[in-house]
Formats: structure tokens, sequence, C-alpha cells
């Protein structure tokens, strides 16, 4: 197991969002997670972060298999996102968390991506939701013992949309790049859904990179804190790259 100089990071963000005191933020949150498959439920990460949800805040995992910036938005599933903005936005702080990457990437230039995905924001912020861009989550493939970064230019300009915008964004693609780098290629292996599938989580996979978003969130909102259970023991293990089975 390999252990960069870089863990640090990872212990300095996971201790300043334990040790920070937070205020309740003013309405409980309705949580809209949309994107591809691996967000989607049975082999994304979307689950995994609901898992830690307490009432009175809610969410649902809108996560589409094979889905990208356009497509997502077919068979009445954009219609149905503004109508759920409007039906929460009174009793909650509707927040969708926006992450997509792994299929647009083939289908479309890295601009067409940038105007896609900054078309939903903007219209998501419009109806009234608070969006979240997030940047896709790594693929665990290695070459020469380092993870390939083959979606490094699609973060890029995700967090350019961001910025752009004015909203917050969760940089998953660095950080689940640092975390399996750091445990190595047998261990990263332990998070395939199947076999040799470096994309998709299991179950195990599912928990521990909800819970590496999920605290990625609570940086950079630490009043949603108190709608969400901790799980100290996993958060440590994320935040020092040591390999975690999801159990803890």
């Amino acid at each position: 197991m390999k252990l960069p100089n870089i863990l640090p990071i990872f212990f300095l963000s996971w201790a300043a969002v334990k040790a920070t005191p937070v205020s309740k933020s003013l309405k409980p949150p309705y949580f809209l997670l949309i994107g591809d498959s691996t967000v989607a439920v049975r082999g994304g990460w979307g689950d995994g972060l609901l898992s830690y949800l307490k009432e009175p805040a809610q969410g649902e995992n809108r996560g589409k298999s094979g889905s990208t910036t356009v497509s997502w938005k077919a068979n009445g599933r954009w219609d149905n996102l503004l109508e759920a903005l409007d039906t929460y936005k009174a009793d909650y702080e509707p927040i969708v968390t926006i992450q997509f990457g792994h299929n647009d990437q083939k289908s479309m230039t890295l601009e067409e991506y940038r105007a896609n995905l900054k078309s939903l924001v903007v219209d998501i912020e419009d109806a009234g939701g608070v969006p979240i861009v997030i940047t896709s989550l790594t693929r665990r493939n290695f070459e020469n013992g380092e993870v390939i970064q083959d979606l490094k230019e699609w973060r890029g300009k995700a967090i350019a949309v961001a910025k752009e915008v004015g909203v917050k964004y969760l940089d998953l693609n660095a950080a689940s790049t640092r975390y399996i780098n750091a445990i190595g290629e047998e261990d990263a292996a332990y998070y395939n859904l199947n076999g040799s599938d470096g994309t998709h989580l299991s179950p195990a996979g599912e928990v521990v990179f909800g819970r590496m978003t999920l605290d990625l969130l609570l940086a950079k909102r630490t009043d949603l804190e108190a709608y969400f259970e901790p799980n100290e023991e996993l958060s440590e293990k994320i935040a020092r790259g040591i390999f975690a089975t999801g159990d803890e």
C-alpha cells in the first residue's frame, strides 16, 4: 500500500469538518442526486451517501445508468425534477447534486459537455434548486502502478462551470484518485462491481465512496452536518488513505 505525501491533506480536511462548530440550516435538505451509473442505484455512490441521512432530511437517487448531460433529461426525467423542486422548495432546501462525465466522454466534445452542464446548473438554480456540481468518480484502472486519469479534462470543465455560475462543487475525481492511488491496485479491485469492472461499484464501494462524497459535501456545507449520521472510523480511513471494507 502506497502512502503518498498528499495524504495529510485528506486528514486535515476531515479533521477540519469534525472540529468546526456548525449551525443547522434553516430548512432541512431534500437531496436529488442526478448523474450516470457511478451515481445510480446498484453500482454508484448515491445510495451510500443517502444511507447516512437523518430525518427530517430526505433524498432520492435519480442517477441513470448510461446517461449524459443530454440523455438524462429524456423520458420525463427533467420535467419530473422541475416538478419536484417546485413541490419541495417550500418546506425543504432542495439540493441537486450533478455528476456526469463518464458517458459524455464517449459521445461529445469537452466544449459540448461544458455547455450542457452549465445549462443544467443554471436551469436548476432558476427553478429554485441548489445545484452542486460533482466531478466524476475516478475509474479504478491502473498503468505502471498509478490510476489512469482519463477524466482529468472533464473534471476541469466541471469545476470551471461551477466557478463561472458561482455554485459549489465537490472534487470527487481528485479525492477518489488520491485514495485509490494510496491503497493501490489490489485493494482498489475490492470496490469493483464485477471482476475487472473498474468503473462501477460493489456494495462496499457504494458505502466507501458515498462516505467520501458526503465528507466532501460537509467540508463545503458544514450547516448540513446535523442531518447526517457520522462514521468517524470510515471517514478517518478515507482521509488517511487507508483501505476500508465498508463495514466500519
